[in-house]
């Protein structure tokens, strides 16, 4: 669908161009022509105060001539109209990634890099989650554009020590749900957006910072360690 879309969108925008090229803007092609030639001089001459002015000045009427083309704006509103279908189709239907577990092969001692492809990927648009099968636990670092982000720790196994999650959103929900007996120690911060991080409850407020921690969390075994940090959003970190 995403293809045929953007091929549609191609041919309506080249129509488009014809149509107001030909008939409803018969300039445009001199305006663009006088601000390039103004931007190709001026860069020539760019060591001189004459080609500073030609060419920024060029730049700017050039700028001016796409922004008030019928067919930029046809562009600009077909991309809005995409990121907002494809950002509605992601809450209802997040993307899973399931990863495939391979026993690491034999080694002579030579090969010390293990490369391993995230379960969870860095996103500009949808939703991402945990697989919801058995996966094994590696530590999280991800960033996000728009979207929800879900970590969910029922369907792994904690190795001994901490584990780590880094997830850095734009906008968008984080949800992680964590074992009964792991201890947790969170680092939060949001521009505009709620917190509820276990036992804490906070509203929905400006330029938040926050940082909550159960009381076993030094001395334990096994224990999760959370930096989350976004523009605009809530989250909510609860157990299982």
């Amino acid at each position: 669908m995403k293809d045929d879309y953007i091929s549609w969108i191609v041919l309506i925008g080249a129509l488009l161009l014809l149509l107001e090229v030909f008939f409803f803007n018969p300039g445009l092609i001199f305006s663009l022509f006088v601000s390039g030639a103004m931007v190709y001089f001026g860069r020539k001459m760019l060591h001189k105060m004459m080609g500073k002015m030609l060419f920024w000045g060029g730049l700017f009427f050039f700028i001016s001539c796409v922004i008030g083309m019928l067919t930029f704006r046809f562009f600009l509103l077909s991309v809005l109209i995409y990121i907002v279908i494809h950002f509605a189709q992601s809450k209802k239907k997040p993307a899973i990634i399931r990863p495939i577990i391979e026993e690491p092969a034999s080694s002579d001692g030579n090969e010390l890099l293990v490369n391993s492809m995230p379960y969870i990927k860095n996103s500009w648009l949808g939703s991402q989650k945990t697989p919801q099968q058995a996966y094994e636990w590696d530590d999280i670092n991800v960033l996000a554009g728009i979207g929800d982000t879900v970590i969910d720790f029922s369907y792994t196994v904690l190795p001994k020590g901490e584990a780590v999650i880094f997830i850095r959103n734009i906008v968008g929900n984080i949800k992680i749900f964590v074992p009964y007996d792991i201890e947790v120690n969170i680092h939060h911060t949001t521009l505009v957006g709620a917190a509820d991080l276990l036992e804490y409850h906070q509203g929905r407020s400006f330029n938040q910072q926050l940082v909550v921690k159960t009381p076993g969390y030094d001395g334990a075994d096994q224990k999760i360690k959370i930096f989350t940090s976004m523009l605009i959003g809530d989250i909510e970190v609860k157990r299982i």
